[in-house]
């Protein structure tokens, strides 16, 4: 039975377009995704879209639109660019969908027969564009740091989870590493949370309208952060058919923005206990970006389209160049004014041109036909993707992205040592062997892409007559001496024509 590996992205608000930080996030979900499967294992890759609360309402109502309707037009966006990015993913959830709140009722009537759920009052600050409660010291100058805005006071009867009685479990979790949360400094800055103490929570609002009934009162709409984390159980069919549920849960990463880590690497949880479930066993919350060293802002005029960005270097060039910009994980800089310099250096005339000019030789010397084995990289090759291999498994795919641009330059240096140009005129037989090991070499090279820019790495394999890769894993096709010989390999069109700007 094949290994599982689940793995999700949050659910977007639809209260705005889908802009770089979305991509992002999605982009590094669908390279660990494409990775397992390439690994032989069976996949579950959810995305999808947050579609409840009092912010969605509002920007509805501002653009002249039911909340459905507004709910609609803007999860396509979402959709319609995840299939310009190439995005694989098995599902897309949308909060708006009857399986979703049929799960998110099965849930909270569980929590609530387990004695987790009690009816309480609540005055609290309020800000509508987190949808979230605040705390007076998280204010400056009065104001939500994320939204320049003083939230409102608000007093109102809710339901309340118990979450005091259920830290020490997960602070036990988080010690064995049975939950981990990741980077490193995320997991320090989880702990620091539950030093500070956190309070019960609440899990409905009175006065919004937009969201979905308490199964035990419909007085009430579930907060939305409570029913936005339940998608990644609902999606598996959670309360209805469990076959998927008890296949895929838990989930092996859910990744993020840092933004969100304290509802999901505690809150999230917390709940998961109350109910009798087990608890994802990676959460890994990468960090935010700057553009050219500033922070994204409409009025700078420095937010990053992705359809814009897609229309000028194209999907795959995109995937590449957001993914190698800095650590996974860590906060960062996006260099866009460089995204042209770098398309030219690292694909155009790095992946690119090794692959014209390896096809190129093998068409004009020796017809376009794969020479006899030679192993002379068998070792080398093993080592590079004994380097890949870890980086993906520890989820470093800026690393991934390193390990193959060193194979690349190490199959450049390959031809300046050998010259095939010249073995052509002297020593056929030496010829024969460095264009295998080159050809076999652009193979291994197509495997270790095809996570990160699928179709530029199956166009490679096609041309390398690889028309079948894909039936086999990757134990099989990371071993060396995949080209027989005798397959005939066709030089195609240019991968990444050069960029003049």
């Amino acid at each position: 039975m094949a290994k599982k590996f689940y793995v999700t992205t949050p659910i977007y608000y639809v209260n705005d377009k889908p802009h770089i930080g979305h991509a992002y996030t999605t982009i590094a979900a669908d390279v660990l995704a494409r990775y397992h499967r390439l690994a032989g294992e069976e996949v579950f890759f959810l995305t999808g879209t947050d579609e409840h609360g009092a912010k969605v309402a509002e920007s509805a109502e501002a653009a002249n639109k039911t909340p459905q309707e507004f709910c609609d037009e803007n999860s396509a966006k979402f959709q319609m660019l995840w299939d310009r990015l190439d995005i694989s993913n098995d599902a897309f959830i949308r909060t708006t969908s009857s399986y979703h709140q049929q799960g998110v009722a099965a849930f909270l009537n569980r929590l609530k027969e387990a004695g987790a759920i009690y009816e309480g009052e609540y005055q609290g600050l309020y800000c509508t564009g987190c949808e979230n409660f605040i705390t007076e010291k998280e204010l400056v100058d009065g104001k939500c740091p994320n939204h320049d805005k003083a939230p409102q006071v608000i007093k109102e009867k809710n339901y309340f989870f118990k979450l005091k009685d259920y830290l020490p479990k997960v602070k036990e979790l988080l010690d064995s590493g049975e939950l981990k949360i990741l980077p490193t400094s995320r997991h320090q800055e989880v702990l620091g949370l539950l030093r500070q103490g956190l309070d019960d929570f609440s899990i409905s609002r009175q006065s919004v309208k937009w969201g979905i009934g308490l199964p035990f009162d419909n007085r009430q709409v579930t907060y939305v952060w409570v029913e936005a984390l339940q998608n990644y159980i609902t999606a598996l069919g959670y309360g209805q058919i469990d076959e998927k549920f008890a296949k895929f849960w838990p989930a092996d990463i859910h990744l993020m923005a840092k933004d969100i880590i304290k509802f999901h690497a505690i809150f999230w949880p917390a709940m998961l206990l109350a109910a009798g479930l087990e608890v994802p066993k990676v959460i890994f919350a990468h960090g935010f970006f700057t553009v050219d060293g500033q922070k994204m802002s409409k009025s700078l005029g420095n937010v990053i389209d992705p359809d814009a960005l897609i229309d000028e270097l194209g999907a795959e060039a995109v995937r590449y160049l957001l993914l190698s910009q800095f650590p996974f994980g860590a906060d960062g800089d996006v260099k866009a004014s460089n995204f042209v310099i770098q398309y030219n250096s690292d694909l155009a005339n790095g992946v690119g041109n090794l692959v014209s000019r390896v096809l190129a030789m093998a068409d004009k010397f020796l017809a376009g036909k794969t020479p006899d084995q030679d192993k002379e990289f068998a070792d080398e090759m093993a080592g590079i993707w004994r380097q890949y291999r870890e980086a993906m498994a520890a989820f470093q795919i800026d690393k991934a992205v390193e390990v193959i641009k060193k194979w690349q330059i190490f199959c450049d240096g390959y031809i300046e040592r050998h010259k095939p140009w010249a073995l052509a005129q002297t020593n056929n037989n030496q010829l024969a062997k460095v264009i295998y090991n080159l050809l076999e070499a652009l193979r291994h090279l197509a495997l270790m892409l095809y996570p990160i820019m699928p179709i530029t790495a199956d166009k490679i394999l096609i041309s390398l007559g690889q028309t079948d890769w894909q039936a086999s894993s990757l134990p099989d096709l990371s071993r060396w001496g995949g080209l027989k010989a005798g397959t005939k390999v066709v030089k195609g069109e240019a991968l990444f024509p050069r960029l003049e700007k």
